[in-house]
């Protein structure tokens, strides 16, 4: 996949609306009771960003990036500042904030994700964690740097040692979403010397 490991920077991001959609398919029947299904197991986020901006300089760098991303044609990261702990946004980050399964005495990768809900949760994979967010632990106890080692870029970690049968294996990590441009333009007014206004910008999450 055609893919930066580049952020966008967060300033461009200030004042940004979005969130994450579902793709339900409704069938009424002739009783009036509705049969539902979804061809989607994740949700999809979105995002519209630049509307806010006044600074001449940030809309140009914002159109540099855009720029150097080709348009719609590379992705990259961005940081969905309503979700992009294992916590809450507010919250500590500790090694036992998610879930990545049990060891088997053999099995030493496991793949970041977090659950969203209690009862019928839904897992969510975490390709893009940030560089020196992550803490890991098995069986509650943490992790040291050199006891395991992270891909960046899909969010995979490879333990020096593989846990013992059952033991439970937790991390805790801050995280980008994978996004790209989801128009081929941008569009810029000039209002004075000094300030201008942008149209909105959108971002939509692209799966890795």
């Amino acid at each position: 996949m055609a893919f930066h490991e580049v952020r966008l920077p967060a300033r461009l991001a200030f004042g940004s609306t979005g969130g994450v959609e579902r793709r339900t398919e409704i069938v009424t029947l002739g009783s009036g009771f509705e049969r539902r299904s979804t061809p989607w197991a994740q949700g999809r986020r979105r995002y519209l960003i630049g509307a806010n901006l006044k600074s001449l300089d940030d809309m140009a760098t914002l159109t540099a990036f855009f720029e150097a991303r080709c348009g719609r044609l590379y992705g990259f990261r961005f940081r969905d500042f309503v979700d992009f702990r294992s916590c809450e946004p507010s919250g500590t980050i500790t090694p036992v904030d998610q879930p990545l399964g049990h060891g088997d005495g053999m099995r030493r990768t496991f793949e970041l994700s977090k659950r969203y809900g209690e009862e019928d949760a839904v897992t969510r994979r975490i390709h893009k964690p940030v560089e020196g967010t992550v803490r890991l632990a098995v069986d509650g106890a943490e992790l040291e740097g050199p006891a395991f080692e992270l891909d960046l870029a899909t969010g995979v970690v490879t333990l020096a040692v593989a846990p013992a049968a059952g033991a439970a294996v937790t991390a805790g990590y801050e995280f980008d979403v994978p996004v790209r441009f989801d128009a081929d333009r941008v569009d810029v007014t000039l209002e004075s010397f000094a300030a201008g206004r942008m149209a909105a910008v959108p971002l939509i999450e692209v799966r890795v």
